[in-house]
């Protein structure tokens, strides 16, 4: 499983002009799911983003996490991180998962996310989204989280 954070000042989606999700200063995430990903893997990428130190401490260090900021989490789905680009000149999505397991695995992050955290927005699973955000930074990390 896949999550590409971005540290924002603000971040919306937005479905046919309508906004669906926003957050405030906190964190972007779009989340892609592999073929073999289960709950674990899930749950182990919630932990990791929520502690992930990507905000400054009072000394300028990246030394804190969005669990320590209590900031937002707009979570985006995004099968097209699972891509391989390794050949070519046109992305293969074999390693992602099937859509329906893709849509699950993104409902079962989004739950555990609630549970451990307080503000949590959505952009919807299989719809055309337009993602609007202010970068901060920019910082931008790629986290992985592999079955097994």
């Amino acid at each position: 499983m896949i999550a590409l954070l971005q540290r924002v000042g603000e971040a919306r989606v937005e479905i046919a002009g309508e906004t669906v999700g926003a957050t405030g200063p906190g964190l972007l995430v779009l989340l892609g799911v592999e073929r073999g990903d289960g709950e674990a893997e899930a749950v182990r990428l919630v932990e990791r983003v929520l502690g992930y130190r990507v905000f400054e401490d009072e000394d300028g260090r990246m030394n804190r996490a969005l669990a320590d900021t209590g900031g937002g989490l707009l979570v985006v789905p995004q099968f097209t991180l699972a891509a391989d680009t390794r050949k070519g000149m046109r992305a293969s999505f074999t390693p992602a998962a099937a859509p329906a397991d893709g849509e699950r695995l993104f409902e079962a992050f989004v739950s555990e996310a609630r549970v451990r955290h307080a503000d949590v927005a959505t952009g919807r699973f299989g719809a055309d989204m337009r993602v609007h955000l202010v970068n901060d930074g920019p910082v931008t990390f790629w986290l992985q989280v592999r079955p097994g």
